[in-house]
């Protein structure tokens, strides 16, 4: 049997403890519709949602690696945006839908939190704090929004409808030409 000094044991302690805060938690919240929406949460402090873009999940994108960063001083949550990864997909689309899974989410981490969104996810993250409370602080990057007549809107209108009937290949080959 080892035995340990007080201070010995108080690191060790402090040590799982940092590491329970690190390790993620996986579950599913469901939206309003019923869908399921699976999500990580990892860390501990003041909650913060993670939107990512629309190609992107919690196994691809760059919110994994900002999620583990942030964890030190946030609770943080990302998650499958709906008919991606590990979450459902109800038909139809809507853009509603993805503000009621970010609901879902809310209440998970309490009914508050700060909201970050990237690309087109950082669209919905705008919207969602339009229409949701507890919303504290928002954070959006890369933004997909044209705000100027630099050019035209043709080609966003025309992915905005692929994606709606799930021909997301094909908008993204007619954007490039």
């Amino acid at each position: 049997m080892q035995t340990m000094t007080v201070m010995e044991a108080s690191e060790e302690r402090a040590s799982k403890i940092v590491q329970a805060a690190t390790s993620p938690f996986e579950g599913k919240v469901f939206s309003k519709d019923g869908t399921a929406i699976a999500f990580d949460r990892i860390g501990n402090g003041p909650p913060v949602i993670l939107v990512d873009g629309a190609l992107c999940y919690r196994g691809m994108g760059q919110s994994g690696q900002l999620a583990e960063l942030l964890a030190r001083h946030f609770t943080v949550f990302t998650y499958d945006r709906r008919g991606r990864g590990g979450s459902g997909d109800t038909a139809p689309y809507t853009v509603e839908r993805e503000v009621e899974d970010i609901a879902a989410l809310l209440s998970e981490a309490g009914g508050a939190a700060f909201v970050w969104g990237m690309s087109s996810g950082a669209v919905l993250a705008l919207e969602a704090a339009n229409r949701l409370s507890g919303i504290k602080k928002l954070a959006l990057y890369e933004a997909p929004f044209i705000v100027d007549d630099s050019r035209g809107t043709q080609k966003a209108i025309g992915f905005a409808s692929a994606r709606r009937s799930r021909q997301i290949g094909e908008a993204m080959r007619s954007s490039s030409s």
